[in-house]
């Protein structure tokens, strides 16, 4: 069974190149779903759509372009490749200005094909792995009280146990409490490991223990 994350959707208007392309890929052994146009694809593509995406900058319906901001504002991550003709450069870096991974001017060889698919890749998988870091975040911060969010807010920006203290107006021991419970509740063993979470959840800017 081929792997989803694995699958590259090509995008582009000239049947020769979505056949020629999707053969190399197949050969290659990536999963591969092809599409005659941007307006296509879009029908198709959902949040859930995984793999990469080889998209032609120059279509008649819809051009590379604006199939990439709609994807963007749909809010799927898939990465992009762009694919360009002689000429076409200004718009290959409009392309990666807005968050294309690559641009590949065509002919393009075999060799900077693949290697530009497995970046996109990666990428894809990274973006997958902070996603799914961000969610878990999320669900373990749920469970803790106002107050440990209180210190665990002090926590994030750097403030020693007295200060968080003098912040909320509580004792230190007080202060040692909640930390200590907000650790267990996090699943956390060190200072770290809470920031790790926070900054995942996107609390507060990374900061430097104190």
């Amino acid at each position: 069974m081929t792997d989803p994350l694995r699958t590259v959707h090509i995008v582009d208007d000239d049947e020769a190149i979505r056949q020629s392309v999707s053969f190399l890929l197949r050969k290659a052994g990536y999963a591969v779903e092809t599409y005659p146009s941007g307006t296509h694809f879009l029908k198709s593509v959902t949040r859930e759509t995984r793999g990469c995406l080889l998209l032609d900058v120059r279509m008649p319906d819809l051009d590379g372009l604006e199939v990439q901001a709609r994807l963007a504002r749909s809010g799927n991550t898939l990465p992009v490749i762009m694919l360009t003709g002689h000429g076409d450069v200004t718009l290959a870096v409009r392309a990666i200005k807005a968050g294309a991974i690559e641009f590949l001017e065509k002919p393009f060889e075999r060799n900077v094909l693949l290697a530009a698919i497995e970046t996109a890749l990666a990428h894809a998988a990274r973006s997958g792995r902070d996603h799914f870091a961000a969610a878990d975040a999320l669900v373990r911060l749920a469970v803790l009280t106002p107050r440990e969010r209180d210190v665990l807010d002090g926590m994030v920006l750097g403030r020693p146990n007295k200060l968080i203290a003098y912040d909320l107006d509580i004792a230190t021991r007080t202060v040692e409490v909640h930390r200590s419970n907000l650790m267990e509740k996090l699943a956390a063993r060190s200072l770290s490991d809470v920031l790790r979470i926070a900054f995942s959840a996107g609390l507060g800017e990374p900061a430097e223990p104190a």
